[in-house]
């Protein structure tokens, strides 16, 4: 295996590991593990479930408007798929990753209904995971597209 195969190799096992983090870490999100305890970092009021669900409605509405918009572009990995095109109309105007940033609200927002250590964990870590394969796609868009640096010079986010 030459030096560009083991570098490659090596990518595409990064993106796998991202993905497969990202997913695992919102699948954590659906289930009540009975060996975690659920220490709350102060007492959850309807105020703070109202404020949360209305966080995750509202992500999840800006996802689906984000998947629309992506149409046929739309991939899970941060490499961009073959025939893929720039989008940078309807929300993509706005922000440059809402489908990220929507899953960041949406796990953020089931923090604070549930305002427990053990989602204040999955919501950092997934944070992380997410700038990780931002961080990567930018550069993967940069070297397909152009015109993906002006894009980025205007939408800051």
């Amino acid at each position: 295996m030459s030096k560009f195969q083991l570098k490659n190799f090596l990518k595409a096992g990064y993106e796998m590991i991202l993905v497969f983090l990202q997913f695992f870490i919102i699948i954590l999100h659906f289930f009540k593990w009975e060996f975690i305890p659920e220490k709350q970092i102060i007492q959850v009021t309807p105020f703070s479930y109202f404020v949360g669900f209305l966080i995750i409605i509202i992500a999840l509405i800006i996802l689906l408007v984000a998947i629309k918009d992506l149409g046929r572009n739309l991939s899970p990995f941060p490499r961009p798929i073959k025939n893929s095109n720039l989008v940078t109309k309807g929300i993509y105007r706005f922000t440059r990753h809402p489908m990220y940033y929507s899953l960041i609200f949406i796990s953020f927002g089931v923090f604070i209904t549930k305002l427990s250590i053990y989602y204040l964990f999955l919501s950092t870590n997934l944070i992380l995971i997410i700038k990780f394969k931002i961080d990567l796609e930018e550069q993967y868009l940069k070297n397909k597209f152009k015109n993906y640096l002006l894009y980025k010079n205007e939408v800051k986010y």
